[in-house]
């Protein structure tokens, strides 16, 4: 598998699958680098922002659907 060349903030990957970020992100966290779940660290002030893998896009969708809470009222 070639390493990935680009990918996903938390706040995309919700808006283009129609999902509620946080829960999207809850269950991403349960993923690992082969997974698709990447850690972007900024050195200047150690701040790090987790991200995802178009590959990594793929197992949160399917975990979506076995995720009961993050669907919202309406």
């Amino acid at each position: 598998m070639a390493a990935p060349s680009y990918v996903f903030t938390f706040t995309r990957v919700a808006r283009v699958l129609g999902e509620d970020e946080d829960s999207l992100k809850e269950i991403a966290m349960q993923m690992d680098p082969e997974d698709g779940r990447l850690c972007v660290i900024d050195l200047e002030d150690d701040v790090s922002t987790t991200v995802l893998t178009a590959f990594g896009i793929e197992n949160p969708t399917h975990l979506l659907d076995e995720y009961e809470p993050h669907k919202t009222s309406e």
